[in-house]
Order: C-alpha cells, then structure tokens, then sequence
C-alpha cells in the first residue's frame, strides 16, 4: 500500500524504526503503531516489564530505535538504541546457548527490577524450585543498573550491556536466623555476560523526530499515510553510521570481555551484533573464512572448538512491519563460536597480511611516498619493491 521512494531517497539514511514500529521504507500503519507513537511508548521495555514505559532516549533522539543506511552498498538497517534487542527470542537463544540449556527445558527470563513487586517476585522464586525450567534474571541500564569492572592502575574500568545470573534453589536458612529476616531459599549460580553492539552515527537526529512529531500531530490516524507519500520526513537531515568509530569502539572491549567471563563464576558472553555491523567490520577482520558445524553454528578461520564460551550472534531486523502494526521482526542470520584470540588473529595478523597483499607483496606504504615524491622529483631514484 505504500509508494516506493525513488532511488535517491533510498541510497539516503532515514529513520527505519520509530518507537519500535517502520517508518521506512515501509510505514507500519497498524493501530499499535500509531498508539505507540502518540503516546511515546516503547514497546520493549513496555513488554519487558510488563508495564507501559516511555521512550528513555534524549529529546533529539527520542522514539528513534533503528537508521537505515547503505553505507555498506545495499540499504541496512543500523540498531542505535539497545533496548530495540530486548527481544524475547534472540535473549532465550543466547541464555540457552551460554548455559547449556536442553531443549525441552523451559527458561524464565526477567530483568531484575520484577523482584520488586510481590506477585512477579513469587513466581520466579516457585520456577527456581521447579525442575521443570531454570530460572535467569538479568541487569541492564534502566533495568536495575549496569553491572561492571572498577577501574584499576593495571586495568581499565568497564561495564557489561546485560549481565544475566542464574537463580539456583538454596539450602533454608540456619534455625538462628529469623524466618522474617532469612530471604527466599535461592543463591546465585553462573553470571553470563550479553554484549548489544549499537552504532554511532554522524548528525543528528533532531530534524527527523521533529519532522516525524509535527507530521504525527498534523495529521493524527492519518499520518502512516502521509508519512509513505512523504518519507523524506523520516530522512530528513539524516547522517549515516561511523562505521569506523564502530569497530574501534567495540573490539578491545568485546575482546576484554571474552577474556573475562573465561573463568568458572560465569558461563561465557555473547555479542549480538547486527548485520550492517558485522558487514562493515570484514575489513577490519581480513573477511575471516567462515566453517559452519554439525549442529548449524560456525567458526572463524581455523577454529574447531566444539564448546565455545563465547558466542556472536548476527541478527537483522525483518524490512516488514510485524503483524497487526507491531514491531518488525528480529532474524538471526549466523551464531559464531569464538573467542579473543580468534578475533585478534583475525584482526592483527590476517588484516594487515591481506593488506600487504591487496598491493602484490609491495610495501604500500612505500609505494604511497614513491607516488607523491615523483610529482616534486620526477625520475626519482628508488630500491626494487623486494628490497623493501
């Protein structure tokens, strides 16, 4: 139902998602799209607390959860907002992998601020008595607080997008201590560690939200319609992703963390990376080869460990509004066991070999110098590219 933008509006970034629904190139007009929209919802962390909660980005960026770009060649959708991945199946997949979870076992999965009210509290409480599932409560941002690293003279400060904890039946408290005072009979099992990989962009997106927020009060159940007649509001002064800044920002730290969580207190990390994000960092990985295993998983260059703590998941978001105007889908393309010295293989010695090799054994940056000298001294004299 929607007019197709013209080629020129495709190759520019706009805004894809806006508090969670399309709006581009596709505009979702269902009735929960629009609710959404006018009132401000976020409908992740609505459904994850089981509570209608308000978009917590700035007022610049407000409702923008995705851009879509074709920074790497063919239109993408960048994830800028990490609560946009509190999906409920792309979090149990990685759960289930991390602790080695059977498939017929059921996992409960809850953020941890659910302890707060008395009825969520018992029912996570009588599943982690229950040998019918296993029972997980995690820690984000707004969702109980980051949990991390202090800083050291020896080693840097970090902290951990999601870290999830297993919840584990308990001994009852010694008689000496009052029953009042005891606190649920459970103690805490393995901690894994789940990485979000968003992506910073250049701009702002204040012109957009503005643009999308007048167009919405304008023309109120009508504005899915004239957003699709008009879908330069969503790209309105929009800047693509610094894909470089990216890569930079994310490795030392992806690779830290994989090293951490290497010890028997945690049950690995996972890094759920989109798929325009892992596309743009094949230059800086030297376009590792890829070998899929027995069970559908995969391994970078050499690697065949059959049982990897560390995982990275590639996901996209479907191009299609969800049913009945909800959320776009999210697709897991590739589950990669790895771990940090894969990674930095790959980025330290495969990347800078192919790097040499893309200008046929020569020097290049030799080369670069030889280039830019003959313009001031033509004829120079130089070695044979073997001898440098």
């Amino acid at each position: 139902m929607n007019p197709q933008p013209q080629p020129a509006q495709m190759s520019r970034p706009h805004v894809a998602e806006w508090f969670g629904h399309r709006v581009f190139p596709d505009v979702s007009a269902g009735a929960n799209a629009l609710g959404d929209q006018s009132t401000g919802r976020c409908p992740f962390l609505s459904r994850t607390l089981n509570a209608t909660t308000a978009c917590v980005k700035a007022e610049n960026s407000r409702g923008v959860c995705t851009i879509s770009a074709a920074s790497n060649g063919p239109r993408q959708d960048w994830l800028v907002c990490p609560y946009r991945a509190l999906d409920d199946d792309l979090l149990a997949s990685m759960v289930r992998r991390l602790y080695d979870v059977h498939p017929a076992t059921a996992v409960h999965i809850r953020p941890v601020l659910a302890l707060r009210h008395d009825a969520d509290r018992a029912a996570i409480l009588a599943g982690v008595h229950s040998a019918a599932a296993r029972v997980f409560v995690y820690f984000q941002d707004k969702l109980g607080g980051e949990i991390g690293l202090a800083g050291t003279g020896a080693s840097p400060e970090l902290s951990f997008d999601i870290t999830v904890v297993e919840l584990l039946p308990a001994d009852p408290a010694p008689p000496a201590i009052p029953a009042e005072l005891a606190g649920p009979p459970v103690r805490v099992g393995r901690y894994g560690v789940i990485e979000l990989q968003t992506t910073d962009t250049h701009g702002t997106y204040r012109h957009a939200v503005t643009a999308l927020t007048s167009a919405l009060d304008l023309h109120g159940p009508r504005f899915p319609q004239m957003l699709a007649e008009n879908p330069e509001w969503a790209g309105r002064r929009i800047e693509g992703p610094n894909i470089s800044n990216v890569f930079k920002r994310t490795f030392y730290q992806i690779a830290f963390k994989f090293q951490v969580t290497r010890r028997d207190t945690s049950a690995g990390c996972a890094l759920a990376i989109p798929q325009p994000v892992w596309d743009s960092w094949q230059p800086f990985l030297g376009a590792p080869e890829l070998h899929e295993q027995p069970d559908g998983t995969w391994r970078l260059l050499d690697d065949q460990d059959a049982n990897p703590s560390n995982w990275i998941y590639v996901f996209d978001i479907s191009d299609e509004p969800g049913p009945e105007g909800g959320p776009a889908a999210v697709n897991v393309r590739l589950v990669i066991g790895t771990d940090a010295a894969t990674l930095s293989r790959a980025a330290f010695d495969i990347a800078p070999a192919r790097a040499v090799e893309h200008h046929g054994g020569a020097d290049a940056v030799v080369s670069a110098i030889i280039r830019r000298l003959n313009s001031y001294l033509p004829g120079l004299q130089h070695l044979s590219d073997d001898r440098w």
